[in-house]
């Protein structure tokens, strides 16, 4: 559990780095662009090996409707983490919609992985995407939504996402397990 706890903070500093440390981040440039990247993929790595390797074990059973709300939650994630909301007509006044489909994503993942290591995983992540929303509002105060898009838009991001989400749950049911009923 150890590796996946430190995948999870690097994951907040790399995130964080720019907003917290704005003195340490500025004068790195373009370069320190390239160190958050690295950084970001690192914490992915140690988070995947930590949770694969993490002893746990289910601390119960979900009732079996939970898996259709996250499947739904996904898509809607799958949506808000899209160029959607900010090319759309419905949410186009959503001033955090890929921090609030990834904090969507972690919920849903929540819902079917009751286990000490998705607690850790899925919990650290959907309370950083809170924590990123708080202080990029303090330290960008100042925001103006994007101008109103068309309701076509909308609806071409989110039959977009279906497929998207189509592909991502074939893939994730050859790496692990189906996130679709009876898959």
């Amino acid at each position: 559990m150890t590796l996946l706890v430190l995948g999870i903070l690097l994951w907040w500093g790399a995130h964080l780095f720019k907003r917290v440390a704005p003195g340490i981040r500025e004068p790195l440039g373009d370069k320190g662009k390239g160190l958050v990247a690295i950084a970001l993929v690192a914490s992915i790595v140690l988070m995947v090996l930590g949770y694969r390797s993490a002893e746990s074990f289910e601390l119960g059973l979900y009732p079996p409707f939970f898996q259709h709300i996250n499947n739904l939650l996904v898509l809607i994630a799958i949506y808000f983490m899209s160029p959607g909301p900010a090319k759309g007509a419905i949410f186009y006044k959503m001033r955090h919609p890929m921090l609030t489909g990834f904090g969507l994503w972690a919920i849903a993942h929540l819902l079917v992985n009751w286990d000490p290591a998705s607690f850790v995983l899925f919990g650290g992540l959907w309370i950083w995407s809170i924590v990123e929303k708080v202080v990029i509002n303090k330290s960008e105060p100042n925001w103006t939504p994007n101008p109103k898009g068309s309701i076509a838009k909308d609806a071409m991001f989110l039959v977009a996402s279906v497929i998207l989400m189509g592909v991502i749950g074939y893939i994730h049911g050859l790496l692990g397990p189906s996130p679709f009923p009876g898959g």
